[in-house]
């Protein structure tokens, strides 16, 4: 039957390749490209399910058609779940398999002619999503032209909120595994024995609560791009993990003893300087250099205020859609006032001052009144400064007690307003969970209940 089915395809002018069970088939898928895979459901060495899943792993783009002379409305369902074309039930004219062998094939070119374009459109618009007119933005959008077509790792550096993750998509956007995963993970989020198990995996039983296999990002990632966010927050151990993985391209999964092959873009980023963390000896050196192979420093916004007025357009276009609310511009008097503010959140914090104004306001216009800044951070020089405190301090104090108080009144001070979440206080004093763990061990503070 596989014989005539195949002498059929071919007098419609396809080319075909014959494989006589599940082995032989993905053997061939793994070799070459097919536009459509014809597979009874029923072979020696497996079903039509296994082969559609591999096949499906190896190409998501190829079209799958099940031949069965046992069709159940399960097995319908399951294939069509699984991403089958079609379900074709024995006995069957030629006719009909024919006809669909073509739409199948039409099918897979339609998607891969769409993924080109798609692929097209994100190289011709390069790192968009970077928006600025400084010269600071204009060199990072070049060095992202330069980086992305290339496998280099590249460790993005800047304050929080200036836009790292947007730099690692763009990243990716524009590189040949655009195609492929993204897969982003904040290194800041998890415990040292958490986080490795969340990009290497681990085995059934290799800890407590681990109940089952599971892959980790790394291998999600796999033909793609791992983005590592707050990469300076990560232990000795975790650092010594992903340097064996860098340099030789595989990983363990925690518990198990069999290395595991990937192929996956490292785009590393920081707020940390990991020059002096090296020095300190909390940072690997030799990790360092892997990861720096191309550096990307992206400047505070209080660096870029020629940026602020386009900013602020696009968030206002943004966030009015979001909220549904009319789209308003904003006064220049507004414009002045926020490039004269250092923004200590960078870009995201502009963006939250832009939604809250849009929320609050009822005039045609954002004005100046609209954006509530605080006076200690404005870089105007008449402006007033919060640290005229200091003036009342006698001329002889402790600066490290001073200093240790102003620590432990910020930090219960974040405590308390968020709530005793310690991950959203330490968002709030931009540390990381670890720093922020470490300064409460020291003051001996507690969470509030």
């Amino acid at each position: 039957m596989r014989r005539i089915l195949a002498a059929n395809l071919k007098s419609d002018r396809h080319s075909v390749v014959e494989a006589s069970g599940v082995a032989e088939a993905t053997a061939q898928l793994a070799t070459d490209r097919f536009d459509a895979v014809i597979t009874d459901q029923k072979m020696p060495d497996g079903e039509g399910l296994d082969l559609l899943a591999r096949a499906k792993e190896i190409d998501p783009a190829v079209a799958v058609v099940l031949l069965t002379a046992f069709a159940t409305v399960e097995l319908a369902v399951e294939s069509m779940r699984q991403g089958a074309f079609d379900f074709i039930t024995k006995p069957f004219q030629p006719d009909v398999v024919r006809a669909t062998a073509r739409r199948a094939c039409e099918h897979t070119q339609l998607l891969r002619e769409n993924g080109l374009l798609r692929l097209t459109v994100d190289r011709l618009e390069g790192s968009g999503e970077i928006f600025g007119v400084s010269q600071a933005i204009l060199a990072v959008r070049q060095m992202i032209a330069r980086v992305a077509p290339t496998n280099a790792t590249v460790l993005i550096t800047g304050e929080t909120g200036t836009g790292k993750e947007l730099v690692a998509r763009a990243i990716h956007k524009s590189s040949p595994r655009a195609l492929k995963p993204f897969v982003a993970v904040n290194c800041a989020a998890f415990t040292e024995t958490l986080l490795e198990s969340e990009l290497f995996g681990h085995e059934k039983g290799a800890f407590t609560g681990a109940d089952r296999l599971r892959q980790g990002l790394f291998e999600a990632a796999h033909e793609g791009t791992l983005f590592l966010d707050e990469a300076g927050e990560m232990s000795g151990s975790t650092q010594a993990k992903l340097l064996r993985v860098l340099a030789e391209g595989k990983i363990l999964r925690v518990g198990s003893t069999k290395p595991r092959d990937v192929d996956v873009r490292v785009v590393a980023a920081t707020h940390r300087n990991l020059e002096e963390r090296v020095k300190e000896g909390t940072f690997r050196q030799d990790l360092y250099y892997r990861l720096a192979v191309v550096p990307i420093h992206l400047a505070p916004l209080r660096e870029r205020a020629a940026d602020i007025p386009g900013l602020c357009e696009l968030f206002c276009r943004q966030v009015s859609q979001e909220l549904k609310v009319p789209v308003r511009s904003i006064q220049p008097a507004a414009i002045e006032k926020l490039q004269r503010y250092e923004f200590p959140g960078n870009i995201r914090e502009l963006r939250n001052l832009i939604e809250r104004a849009l929320i609050l306001s009822s005039g045609a216009e954002l004005a100046a009144v609209d954006f509530p800044l605080g006076t200690s951070t404005s870089l105007s020089p008449s402006a007033g400064s919060s640290m005229d405190w200091i003036q009342t301090l006698p001329e002889s104090v402790s600066l490290r007690s001073l200093l240790e108080d102003v620590e432990k009144s910020l930090i219960s001070r974040a405590l308390q307003s968020s709530e005793g979440v310690q991950a959203e206080a330490a968002r709030r004093l931009q540390l990381s969970r670890s720093d922020l763990s470490y300064k409460l061990s020291k003051f001996g503070l507690k969470t509030p209940d």
